[in-house]
């Protein structure tokens, strides 16, 4: 009898490269692309419904949003890394430990969290950039929001460790229920029940209590490869900090994202006022849904790479990473194009008010026109981060974001108001590629040098 997991990792040495691409990153795209759907649905209904200052308190939530997000990545990422290690060792009741400690520790971290929050509100959100006129939108928000955080950190850290024990379809399934609910009960609650920034929040709270549901209850079936067990909850400091240890680099890098939103918004209150974080919101809404296509591809391009490295067939691993990179690139170069050509539709689809429509318009054309090359961006990180050089990884995942965008925002916001804000992407952008281009084209020579080498000594054998 065959071995389904020898063949399937056998046709990541042998399948045609676009095909195992193909294969692997059409579910990765399409789950996140459910994913954002939570998001994109909530601020369509917002901005259309109940008006452009709504939809601006709504942008002032991202960057606590992206706090709960990079302590979810933290266990979530941490432990579903883990997990595959484990069952790749054998060790069923190591990875089994090292579920529960996930599960408890995602209630011990949403519980701080939550109550930091709850406690802090106002403060926070001041802090953030919200205004006289966008703290109550925000604060309608957010608290009602606080206890759906929670679901949301249990739903995505658990669906990463579903994907990891080998139910990939399952796990799109969970996105998938939870996106289809909050569409039909933000269409109900803010559309038809006129419940405002309150339904938006009660309709996330619900999907993501269905995607929880849904993906706690496959952990305590009996027929899976890996379930809840007694004894298995009490947290370990050696099984958390290995935890830990593989989400950290994700999670430092959604954190400095939670900042730069923060230094966006604070820049934007200054030079622009509360239409500009609108506007700003509108750019991050439609620039992230086509990262998410991105990120799909790499996340498909990831154990291609990786095997293949592992198994020096490097002509495999150039050919994989090109043909992601040139996908990427051209996603990202249409979305750029549309945006440039486009604008007043795209800030339609979010708002009828004029005056943030004129906002959003001027946003996108100052933004965008260097976005083309952010594909090649993020297909490098995951490159670097498949081969295992985290370190050079984690340089480009930041570059982009910190290193440059920030002293760009600080110095163009003072000199040229919002439009300086607007043009410090663009540059950023450009400057991250060069920095990229610097690591990777080595990095790809050299594999061409190891791959001579080795069909050398196939051929010439001592």
């Amino acid at each position: 009898m065959s071995n389904p997991t020898k063949s399937g990792l056998d046709t990541l040495a042998t399948r045609p490269v676009g095909r195992l691409l193909w294969q692997y990153s059409l579910p990765a795209v399409t789950g996140m692309l459910v994913m954002a759907l939570y998001n994109v649905v909530d601020r369509i209904f917002i901005g259309q419904v109940v008006g452009p200052e709504a939809i601006a308190g709504m942008a002032l939530t991202f960057p606590l949003m992206n706090i709960t997000t990079a302590i979810g990545v933290l266990v979530g990422v941490g432990s579903s890394s883990r997990i595959s290690i484990l069952l790749g060792r054998g060790d069923k009741p190591g990875s089994e430990l090292m579920l529960g400690n996930a599960a408890t520790l995602t209630f011990v971290n949403a519980a701080i969290y939550i109550a930091i929050f709850a406690t802090w509100m106002d403060p926070i959100l001041r802090a953030f950039g919200a205004g006289d006129v966008t703290l109550p939108y925000a604060r309608s928000y957010m608290l009602w929001v606080l206890p759906g955080l929670l679901l949301t950190n249990v739903a995505f850290g658990l669906n990463n460790v579903l994907r990891s024990t080998g139910y990939p379809a399952r796990a799109m399934m969970t996105m998938v229920i939870g996106a289809v609910t909050n569409v039909v009960l933000d269409a109900i609650l803010v559309l038809w029940l006129d419940m405002g920034m309150t339904g938006a929040a009660i309709a996330t709270d619900i999907a993501m209590a269905v995607s929880a549901w849904f993906v706690v209850s496959h952990f305590f079936r009996r027929d899976v490869n890996l379930r809840f067990r007694s004894g298995t909850f009490g947290l370990r400091a050696r099984v958390v900090l290995s935890m830990i240890s593989l989400g950290a680099a994700p999670c430092i890098i959604n954190v400095a994202s939670c900042l730069v939103n923060a230094l966006i918004n604070r820049s934007l209150v200054a030079h622009g006022g509360d239409m500009a974080i609108g506007a700003a919101g509108i750019f991050v809404t439609y620039t992230s849904l086509l990262c998410t296509v991105v990120l799909g591809i790499s996340m498909g391009l990831q154990p291609v790479v990786g095997y293949n490295y592992g198994a020096g067939l490097y002509h495999r691993l150039r050919r994989a990473y090109w043909l992601a990179a040139g996908v990427s690139t051209a996603i990202c170069v249409a979305g750029c194009l549309a945006g440039l050509t486009l604008p007043t539709y795209i800030a339609r689809a979010f708002t009828y008010d004029s005056f943030l429509i004129d906002s959003t318009v001027v946003c996108l054309r100052h933004a965008l026109w260097a976005f083309g090359v952010v594909g090649f961006q993020i297909i490098s990180t995951t490159y670097f981060q498949s081969v295992g050089a985290p370190a050079r990884a984690m340089v480009l995942s930041l570059a982009r974001q910190v290193i440059f965008l920030i002293p760009l925002m600080l110095v163009l916001s003072d000199r040229m108001g919002v439009e300086g804000v607007w043009l410090s992407f663009p540059i950023s952008d450009l400057l991250a590629t060069i920095v990229t281009a610097a690591l990777i084209i080595p990095s790809l020579r050299s594999l061409s040098r190891m791959g001579a080498r080795s069909a050398g000594e196939a051929t010439n054998p001592r």
